[in-house]
């Protein structure tokens, strides 16, 4: 007598039944599962991103916007500020360095950011091939950029304006590849890193372009002023008087390229601080006497981290409504199967089955029941996975990276199998106290 065949087959003779508590339960376990390890690896890709960056500092907006823009890259940033501004504060005793970044324009989606060589340094970046930029309009791409774009060694390609495909292309003004780097999982990966003077030139030469054409528009209204007055004298006067404008002009364009050198744009710019007391006092200090917003991205992303997990606890609850829910359907399920086979089991004992047997039995349908629950839960769990990743790579490029078994999944899985136990446990208490004699009698 094989009572784990046995066990088997009462599983199976019933399809709906078996099959609505395997449902139940593999949903539950599936969001479980899939609410973890996004969780986990949302966690660790961000903490792992401000790593070296203990403050942000940009125009005024929201904190958590400028931590995502300027340290995730997957938000607009609030704005520019003076790259003046953020120099006088680097002077800060406090302050030990400050990564500038300077953006606004994008290749195929991805940024492209203007800094210094502290900024892949930070993460620890090694060049796969190549080597940095060392003048303007040379960049160094990730290991993502590369993948998607073909782009390599020597390759020349156009920004375009804005953060996102379909802005108005820098025709004319050709970015070079010099160096790709290695995958590292941070956000660099996603980027196109340059000098600053590579986006100063950019938008001087796009602004200038702006410049001439309303220079042009504005020539072309005053050609019919400058036909009207066809007095000798007055043409006199004129000349005179355009030569001191001209003079003037000449002066005025000289202050005005000093006053560009001197008011020159940056996004946002990363610190680090020397000691813990800049923590305490700059953040502080700099949104109360400058016209700079100064945001910690620790702070902001507990907060995030805070809002992320109400959600995650909210989605937890709901799947283990669902698991509990589905012990009770397991629970029924052998229940009434059990009574429908009163009869058998007096006879399995007639013909020699202990107690034990038919106890080991019960028990085996119900843990049969909830650990291919568990396999399917966990199944149906990677396919999420992958589908999260897919989405998170075409919005944001970033890659879901892992998908193997994760510590809090051992314990999804004891529950689990407590779950099918305790569902077997009242039938089995019933087999186990069986009047044999009674039931072939009854039957």
């Amino acid at each position: 007598m094989n009572i784990f065949k046995l066990g088997i087959k009462n599983v199976t003779a019933k399809p709906l039944s078996t099959g609505l508590s395997l449902l139940l339960l593999s949903l539950g376990v599936a969001l479980i599962s899939l609410m973890l390890h996004v969780d986990r690896h949302l966690k660790e890709q961000m903490s792992s991103n401000i790593r070296g960056i203990d403050m942000v500092v940009g125009a005024k907006g929201s904190p958590l916007q400028l931590i995502l823009s300027a340290v995730f890259q997957v938000d607009v940033p609030t704005g520019n500020i003076k790259l003046s501004e953020a120099n006088s504060l680097l002077r800060n005793r406090l302050i030990d360095y400050g990564i500038p970044l300077s953006y606004g324009d994008s290749y195929e989606s991805f940024r492209i950011v203007g800094t210094d060589e502290r900024y892949p340094e930070n993460y620890a970046m090694q060049l796969a091939k190549g080597s940095l930029w060392s003048q303007s309009m040379e960049v160094a791409i990730g290991a993502a950029v590369a993948e998607k774009t073909g782009l390599n060694l020597g390759d020349k390609f156009q920004g375009a304006h804005g953060l996102s495909e379909g802005g108005h292309v820098h025709e004319g003004q050709d970015y070079i590849v010099k160096g790709i780097f290695e995958p590292s999982g941070s956000v660099v990966d996603q980027l196109i890193l340059t000098n600053l003077q590579s986006v100063w030139d950019i938008h001087e030469s796009h602004a200038h372009d702006e410049e001439e054409n309303h220079e042009e528009s504005q020539k072309l209204k005053g050609e019919h002023e400058e036909h009207a007055a066809d007095s000798a004298d007055h043409t006199q006067k004129n000349d005179d008087h355009n030569h001191d404008e001209e003079g003037h002009g000449h002066e005025q364009e000289e202050g005005v390229e000093q006053d560009y050198e001197e008011d020159r744009e940056i996004t946002a710019l990363l610190v680090k601080f020397k000691n813990p007391l800049g923590l305490v006092q700059l953040p502080r200090m700099v949104n109360e006497n400058t016209n700079m917003q100064a945001a910690l991205p620790n702070y902001e992303l507990n907060k995030l981290f805070s809002l992320m997990g109400i959600a995650v606890t909210t989605m937890n609850i709901v799947a283990m409504i669902v698991i509990l829910v589905s012990g009770i359907s397991v629970f029924i399920s052998l229940y009434l199967s059990l009574r429908d086979r009163t009869y058998e089991m007096a006879l399995l004992r007639t013909y020699g089955a202990s107690r034990g047997q038919l106890l080991g039995m019960i028990f085996q349908e119900g843990l049969v029941v909830s650990i291919s629950g568990f396999v399917l839960g966990i199944a149906l769990s990677r396919i999420g996975l992958v589908a999260v990743s897919l989405l998170l790579k075409s919005e944001y490029h970033y890659d879901f990276l892992g998908g193997g078994l994760i510590w809090q999944e051992g314990i999804l899985m004891l529950i689990t199998l407590l779950i099918g136990f305790f569902a077997a446990l009242i039938p089995a208490i019933t087999v186990y106290k069986i009047d044999i004699s009674k039931s072939l009698s009854d039957a």
